[in-house]
């Protein structure tokens, strides 16, 4: 089974960013590496500050989304912030 993981990370400059991929690990490697996300190229290095996993990649897309809709002060509840 692969996972599906929706993910926040806390840019250097304090911003907030939320992807998809199915291999954490990797993925936080290419954004600190400068090759991940555009957004996230400024930004680093970044620090991972919430991670969901999910059984089907339509449910992790779909989680993305719903996230991506939420204002600062919601994603700073989920994350803990």
């Amino acid at each position: 089974m692969t996972d599906h993981v929706v993910y926040v990370l806390e840019c250097a400059d304090g911003t907030l960013y939320t992807g998809y991929t199915t291999d954490i690990d990797r993925r936080v490697d290419e954004h600190n590496a400068g090759d991940g996300a555009k957004y996230t190229r400024s930004r680093t290095p970044v620090d991972v500050v919430h991670v969901e996993r999910y059984e089907s990649r339509s449910a992790a897309m779909s989680r993305e989304y719903e996230i991506k809709t939420y204002s600062r002060a919601e994603k700073e509840r989920l994350v803990g912030l």
